[in-house]
């Protein structure tokens, strides 16, 4: 049976973006997003960060021949190096903040995705940016948004996605769905395929089991809930973990800490 939590998210299309300049190379642009809205994988000759005050998203980025989901809170943002695919789906509605980067002031190395944290002080420029007019004030917040970004500690929320369509459908319905608890078996048959090939399609395109890959996608839904407080009982229902107990288990053993730990330590 089809489960209502894998249907596709709405589609937005491809983005109109504030397309920056040398004279002006970061440019900001804010959207209210409904939950579920969905920007088409897509391109720019320039950086990207995306950010949302409130919220929460998921940025797919390609990176190294495979495509990688981020699960972004207020509290991250993700790099989009020049020239890189991506996507956007909103998993609950969102204010989204959108940093388009001029490829003259794109840190050296940044060559690949990234996650920052970010600090209270890269929240209040990114919003003092929105509305700023050409002149000295705006010339500061670009600079003093530059030096704070690239400052910014990095966190791996990412959630690696395969080519072939049939995995690729499930592994988006997973992280569409991370209370759904169905097995491999059940999966396989939504996609029109046997659980052996799929068990076998994950191997050799993701290098992992079913299960390790759900893990790791149930990880990146569960950090940033357990990083903006929610408490854990509540993240655990969340990530379909019938008891606070089996979740910090696992959290764990994955870890090598226990949520509240976590929370002490990566906190909005």
């Amino acid at each position: 049976m089809k489960r209502s939590n894998a249907l596709k998210p709405q589609s937005l299309g491809s983005t109109e973006p504030v397309a920056p300049t040398p004279v002006r190379p970061v440019r900001c642009r804010a959207r209210a997003l409904v939950v579920d809205a969905h920007f088409e994988p897509h391109q720019h000759p320039w950086a990207q960060l995306a950010y949302c005050a409130s919220g929460l998203i998921a940025v797919t980025v390609c990176s190294g021949g495979l495509d990688v989901s981020c699960i972004v809170p207020p509290s991250r943002a993700v790099w989009i190096p020049p020239g890189a695919q991506h996507a956007v789906t909103v998993l609950e509605a969102a204010e989204l903040r959108t940093l388009y980067l001029d490829p003259g002031v794109t840190p050296q190395g940044w060559r690949d995705y990234r996650v920052l944290l970010v600090s209270a002080l890269l929240r209040e420029l990114i919003h003092a940016l929105e509305g700023s007019q050409p002149g000295a004030r705006d010339d500061h917040l670009m600079q003093l948004i530059l030096a704070e970004m690239t400052s910014a500690d990095t966190q791996s929320l990412g959630v690696a996605l395969p080519r072939d369509k049939r995995l690729r459908s499930l592994c988006e319905a997973v992280l569409r769905a991370p209370t759904e608890r169905a097995t491999l078996a059940d999966w396989s048959s939504d996609v029109g395929a046997s659980e052996r090939t799929v068990a076998r399609l994950f191997r050799s395109e993701l290098g992992t089991s079913y299960q390790q890959w759900r893990q790791q996608a149930v990880l990146a839904h569960a950090m940033p809930l357990l990083a903006r407080g929610l408490p854990v009982g509540q993240v655990a229902e969340a990530s379909g973990y019938a008891s606070a107990s089996a979740f910090c288990a696992m959290f764990k053993a994955a870890m090598g800490q226990l949520p509240r730990e976590f929370y002490r330590h990566n906190r909005i």
